[in-house]
């Protein structure tokens, strides 16, 4: 697919907006570089970004007499971008606020294009990726096998959970055990809830604690109504379903990390209907599909597309039924889908 060609207009607005984000950047470091000059600061210290506020971030206390405790922090200058879940070092003033002074290692960082098309991180230090299904709007194999070739691309763990379990009937339990059961297989883990029963919410609760997780899934599936109960008193803005196409309407646009009183974190991410992936490489998407990484290496020709060519081990593997039909046709839609957006 070709990229469009700006207009005069469009490409000076772009300019414009480049030059205005850049002269706040440079503001925000001369800003923080004059309170570090000052002798209003205390002593650094560990902190967690919980959210991002344009120039600042709100960064929570890791040790006393802070622990706990929220602070907005300017930033000092050449830090690189935080996002929610980023550890940091940080000196509080000693009057009102703050300065981040470093930041600390991440252990992933979980990222997705802007509308410029941009791989932006959005979250970090993230030990599982929750990928939200339910009934209504139902799920698509398609969908789920995107989200799991993101998170493999990562190296954050997958997990699905099926929301909205009492939904299941006689007309659509076969089609679900067989999508679930696909997944099941390959050794992914699936939890299964309700809201309006509290069926499956117990292991819900003893799977989050101690880690820190991000809910992904289309708009509709429940997402926000599951943070709710997670997060009683948070009041997440619940999207309604549409009736006529089974599709929900985005509600959350800050990425901010909550804290579960049963234990554990989540970082609650904008709701996206569809997972970029045009940004890896064709190597990535094939490691994506955990089944075929013990067949990679060893086609015939060293460019094999695995489509057609004799000799492909993934083509034999699939003849062998080591790799499902569908997940394979999946594989194929989404390099489609990549190649077209390159």
């Amino acid at each position: 697919m070709s990229k469009r060609k700006l207009t005069k207009h469009q490409a000076w607005r772009i300019e414009k907006i480049h030059k205005e984000r850049s002269e706040r950047v440079l503001k925000r470091s001369e800003r923080a570089e004059e309170v570090l000059q000052s002798s209003d600061l205390g002593a650094e210290t560990e902190g967690l970004v919980i959210s991002h506020f344009g120039t600042q971030v709100e960064v929570e206390g890791l040790t006393e007499p802070y622990k706990g405790l929220s602070t907005k922090c300017n930033l000092r200058a050449n830090l690189g971008q935080l996002v929610t879940g980023d550890r940091v070092v940080w000196r509080p003033q000693k009057s009102e606020g703050g300065v981040v002074v470093a930041t600390l290692d991440r252990s992933s960082s979980l990222s997705r294009p802007d509308i410029h098309g941009r791989l932006r991180p959005v979250a970090a230090n993230i030990d599982h990726i929750v990928i939200v299904i339910a009934t209504e709007p139902l799920a698509h194999a398609n969908l789920i096998d995107r989200y799991l070739v993101a998170a493999e691309t990562v190296g954050i763990q997958p997990v699905i959970l099926l929301n909205k379990t009492d939904l299941i009937n006689d007309s659509n339990r076969d089609e679900l055990e067989e999508l679930l059961s696909t997944y099941q297989d390959l050794g992914y883990d699936v939890i299964r809830t309700s809201i309006q029963n509290q069926n499956g919410m117990d292991s819900l609760y003893s799977f989050l604690k101690q880690k820190t997780s991000v809910f992904v899934g289309q708009s509709g599936v429940g997402k926000s109504s599951l943070i709710n109960k997670l997060l009683p008193g948070i009041d997440i803005a619940v999207g309604e379903l549409s009736t006529k196409r089974k599709k929900g309407t985005h509600t959350t646009t800050t990425a901010r990390l909550f804290h579960i009183p049963q234990g554990g974190d989540l970082i609650d991410s904008p709701g996206i209907r569809e997972f970029g992936l045009w940004h890896i490489s064709e190597d990535q998407l094939l490691n994506g599909f955990i089944e075929f990484k013990d067949h990679l290496g060893y086609c015939r020709f060293r460019d094999c597309s695995h489509e057609k060519e004799p000799g492909c081990a993934i083509l034999e593997a699939l003849e062998q039924n080591k790799i499902s039909q569908k997940r394979f046709k999946s594989y194929l839609r989404i390099k489609q889908s990549i190649l077209e957006n390159t």
